[in-house]
């Protein structure tokens, strides 16, 4: 049984059909947010960047909230490799003292940018023309943006509350932020109508976008005013795109190494059964774990940022690292697919 499952969207079933399996199809890369969840299809990311992808002489996006800007970050790193080992050994060691607060989540956050960008990180994803690194964020407006607890948790509620009426209704909650390359061109569209600006990033400007990528309402503390950006409160990119519903204009397909083949558009869908537009995956490639595969897993599941409460720190680290060195096996059958050209493992993504 395939520990690795292919889903593709009609139009990059067709094409991956008539040419093959080939990086150069290939024009953006997307990382979702779902924290230590990316633990569950780590040896992909590695296997791409230093295999299937190190002949590229295009531009490869990297769109990525939350744990995806994170990743983003890695690859455009000089040593995207090492940058992704670095980020899930420092991740995955890390340890919150019993009742830690949001300010200190935050510190420990920056201090792990710090330690993952060193000197020359921040320069690398600036410059690399080739490996894009965008940060998507939100900013947050209204109750949501408020640091005291009670009122953030209103305007939380209150975007839960419009998401539910429709995702249109977040427009009145957040902006999308894109901190990008100046070189990139990178284009989307929202028929959500969801405000979106795109941001160039500079060495003033992106560890504050990263980090506010990944800062967890409730959780970690906004980021406010971030440098070259207007004024006011960012929060985690996953409040508007957890798994993305947006329009990618581009020349190529998209990949997407994922752990389901089920994508919900933002954190507030989460428990909806209400599923991204058809067409905004039609271009798209899945990669990710079959459910066999993950109950092979310690605990018969993926990792989760509720392990950070639900396991002691001598019980989840060696979990989430054993989880990490077990996916060595989807790169393998990833591989193995790409050297047979053997399409016929590849299914029809089906959003339901």
């Amino acid at each position: 049984m395939p520990k690795l499952e292919i889903h593709a969207g009609p139009e990059a079933l067709t094409q991956l059909q008539q040419e093959g399996f080939q990086s150069h199809l290939f024009s953006h890369f997307l990382g979702a947010s779902g924290g230590p969840k990316w633990f569950s299809h780590y040896a992909l990311d590695s296997y791409l960047i230093a295999k299937f992808f190190h002949k590229r002489e295009t531009p490869l996006h990297f769109i990525g909230s939350s744990a995806g800007a994170f990743r983003a970050s890695c690859f455009a790193r000089k040593d995207p490799v090492d940058a992704l080992e670095n980020l899930a050994r420092i991740y995955s060691q890390t340890c919150y003292a019993k009742g830690a607060d949001a300010k200190q989540i935050t510190q420990q956050t920056r201090d792990l940018i710090d330690e993952l960008f060193a000197e020359k990180g921040a320069e690398e994803i600036i410059n690399n023309t080739l490996y894009q690194a965008h940060f998507v964020v939100a900013k947050c407006q209204g109750l949501g943006a408020s640091e005291q607890t009670g009122l953030q948790l209103a305007g939380m509620f209150s975007s839960y509350v419009k998401n539910r009426l429709g995702r249109q209704h977040l427009a009145s909650q957040s902006q999308r932020f894109i901190f990008q390359p100046t070189h990139s061109k990178l284009q989307v569209s929202d028929p959500f109508k969801i405000p979106t600006q795109q941001v160039t990033l500079t060495q003033e400007n992106i560890k504050d976008a990263l980090l506010a990528s990944g800062s967890i309402p409730l959780v970690m503390k906004g980021i406010a005013n971030i440098a070259g950006a207007p004024k006011g409160m960012y929060r985690d990119g996953g409040l508007i795109d957890y798994h993305f519903d947006l329009n990618f204009h581009n020349q190529g397909l998209i990949l997407y190494p994922h752990y389901d083949a089920k994508p919900k558009a933002g954190w507030f869908d989460k428990s909806l059964s209400r599923t991204p537009k058809a067409s905004h995956y039609d271009k798209t490639v899945i990669l990710c774990p079959s459910a066999e595969f993950i109950e092979s897993f310690p605990f018969q599941k993926i990792p989760d940022r509720n392990d950070f409460k639900n396991l002691t720190d001598e019980e989840r680290i060696p979990y989430w690292q054993k989880v990490m060195r077990m996916t060595q096996v989807l790169a393998e059958e990833l591989d193995d697919l790409i050297q047979k050209q053997d399409i016929s493992r590849i299914k029809p993504l089906v959003l339901v």
